[in-house]
């Protein structure tokens, strides 16, 4: 426990860009074509890369880290997170857990994530303690604790009665959804205006749930209409925001689609229209496929194991649907009920279901930097870019699994991890 503080404070007291830096190893990747380059260096002035390639420049006052038999690779961005979550019973754990209790698990949740190479995620929904990833955001922008740059949703928005409401107690206890309620249109708008003034990035809605599988059909309620859910997305739009939704299948992922969200997360089941929609509109599915693996492998009966497997078959037919039609994707785990900086397995599961590990390298890099909004910033080891940077043994585009094994981790020229 001593060693763990005192790495984690000289982490904080370090986390200033430590001026010239030369980053050398034995490969360097380039997400955008695939290229491998050999050697591989790249230098970092500041918080941003300078040059990157076989070569760069040495200045005389550089620090030079060779990291060996590596790959150098922009960080990793994992679009669905949820740090105010961790393994266990879930429901009980945001009704037990105090706010105060779970901000700081949230920040030593953040860390983890960082450690493993993530260094940008998005925040989708504190699951009933309100506005505190606001602090957590605000914390690590301030170097004041170690973790990703952060994309926050604050409370999630969901119906009376939906998905997340506390269901199954006994009412005079009068416990609180993990979801903030809006019923209407009017009341969606109201509640997206609150959470952006308590310093939300970008709204989560709840779209459809609670899910039934039948026969490798899936059965889940929309929860906003059509209407309800263009209401939100312009809501947003007004100040330059977006929507992203919990929806996994019809009509509530068409709804979502028609209104013009950023992304649905999950998307187990999506129509033939709606991965039109997806594509035209370049509206990205987030796959979150290791939650279920997860919860498949510590299901508390052999049924509910059984019912996740056949959720997770389902979803791997229906991503090479969503693949061949075209439909972009994002990287998200889902991490939170399963271990924070474990969530890298997420690349490794979308390879085995169809995805090449250049496409899922992308997923969780180009694709999540757009997703976030932040294209030209991070996402890839180009001039001009934040010094976000990773190294892993192998090479990734042989072994995907190598992403589980970060050796090194870099962000805006700060070393984390070496």
């Amino acid at each position: 426990m001593k060693q763990l503080l005192a790495f984690f404070f000289a982490t904080v007291l370090s986390a200033q860009p430590a001026g010239t830096i030369v980053l050398h190893a034995a490969r360097l990747l380039d997400v955008e074509t695939g290229n491998i380059v050999a050697p591989g260096e790249i230098l970092v002035q500041g918080d941003r890369i300078a040059a990157a390639g076989a070569t760069v420049n040495h200045p005389p006052d550089a620090q030079i880290i060779d990291l060996g038999d590596a790959t150098l690779l922009p960080g990793l961005i994992d679009a669905h997170v949820h740090l105010f979550l961790h393994p266990g019973a879930e429901d009980l754990q945001t009704v037990q857990e105090s706010v105060p209790q779970r901000t700081i698990l949230a920040t030593l949740a953040a860390r983890d994530d960082l450690m493993a190479g993530f260094t940008a995620e998005r925040d989708m929904g504190t699951e009933g303690a309100g506005a505190a990833d606001t602090a957590v955001r605000d914390a690590i922008d301030e170097g004041l604790i170690p973790g990703p740059r952060l994309r926050i949703s604050g409370n999630a928005i969901s119906i009376l009665g939906g998905h997340e409401d506390a269901i199954g107690y006994n009412p005079e206890q009068h416990v609180l959804p993990n979801a903030t309620w809006a019923n209407s249109a009017d009341q969606l708008v109201s509640v997206i205006r609150e959470q952006f003034k308590l310093g939300a990035d970008f709204i989560k809605i709840y779209e459809t749930g609670r899910d039934s599988v039948s026969d490798g059909k899936l059965t889940t309620p929309y929860q906003y209409t059509e209407v309800e859910m263009t209401a939100a997305v312009r809501e947003a739009a007004r100040v330059g925001r977006r929507i992203a939704v919990h929806a996994t299948g019809e009509p509530g992922t068409l709804y979502a689609a028609r209104a013009g969200v950023v992304s649905i997360d999950h998307a187990f089941q999506l129509s033939d229209e709606t991965m039109r929609l997806m594509h035209e509109k370049q509206i990205f599915a987030v796959p979150t496929f290791t939650i279920i693996e997860y919860f498949a492998e510590h299901a508390a009966t052999p049924g509910q194991a059984a019912r996740e497997r056949g959720t997770q078959e389902m979803h791997a037919r229906e991503l090479s649907k969503q693949l061949a039609a075209g439909v972009p994707i994002a990287m998200g785990s889902d991490v939170g009920p399963f271990p924070h900086g474990t969530q890298a397995r997420e690349f490794v599961l979308m390879v085995k279901y169809g995805m090449t590990p250049l496409g899922a390298l992308q997923a969780g890099t180009l694709n999540g930097a757009k997703l976030l909004g932040w294209q030209d910033q991070i996402g890839a080891l180009k001039p001009g870019y934040l010094a976000d940077v990773i190294a892993v043994p192998g090479n990734p585009l042989a072994d995907i699994s190598v992403l589980q094994k970060v050796t090194f981790v870099m962000k805006g020229g700060v070393v984390f991890r070496k």
